[in-house]
Formats: structure tokens, C-alpha cells, sequence
């Protein structure tokens, strides 16, 4: 296996978790014969996944959480959103508390 000799930066990090969280969605819908579909630009639609069963289609918006407790409460930013479903990745931050 190769060794990474070199540094990235925190918030180019944080993008390529986001990334691979979402392509882990898109190979569990693709297992489940979903139609997916992946927007070039989510900022303006909250959608990072787009699936269909054919007739009908649902924006997926996928989230990574860091928590320092075990009961964070993820904030409800969607309610006025045309997203259909909110997919939540959480990490509880070791030594945080």
C-alpha cells in the first residue's frame, strides 16, 4: 500500500469525507437499482444526490456530522427545501469532551 507523504489541508480534508460519504449513498442506491443521479453544483438546491425508480425522482442531501456528544441534535435546515430525504453521517470527536 502506498504511504501519503504529504499534508492536506483541513477544509480540502473535510471535502473528500463529504465526497466519499456521498459516493457510499450513491453505491447503496445503485445496489438497490436506483436510477442516481449526481447534481454538477448542489449549492443552490441543497441536492447532492438525485434518485429515481423511474416516474418519480428524490433529492438526497447527505451530511456529515461531528459530534462531542452522543446526543447532538442535527438542526432541521430542509423544512422549507424541496429535499425529500436527509442522510446524516455522525463521528462522535474522541477526547472532545
Amino acid at each position: 500500500m502506498p504511504i501519503r507523504r504529504t499534508t492536506t489541508k483541513k477544509g480540502i480534508h473535510q471535502v473528500l469525507k463529504n465526497t466519499a460519504f456521498e459516493n457510499e449513498i450513491i453505491c447503496c442506491f445503485m445496489k438497490d437499482v436506483w436510477q442516481v443521479f449526481s447534481p454538477i453544483c448542489d449549492s443552490c438546491h441543497q441536492t447532492g444526490v438525485l434518485i429515481s425508480d423511474g416516474p418519480n425522482y428524490y433529492r438526497i442531501q447527505v451530511k456529515t456530522v461531528e459530534a462531542s456528544e452522543e446526543d447532538h441534535q442535527l438542526e432541521n435546515r430542509w423544512k422549507d427545501s424541496h429535499v425529500d430525504v436527509v442522510i446524516a453521517f455522525a463521528g462522535i470527536l474522541i477526547g472532545a469532551m
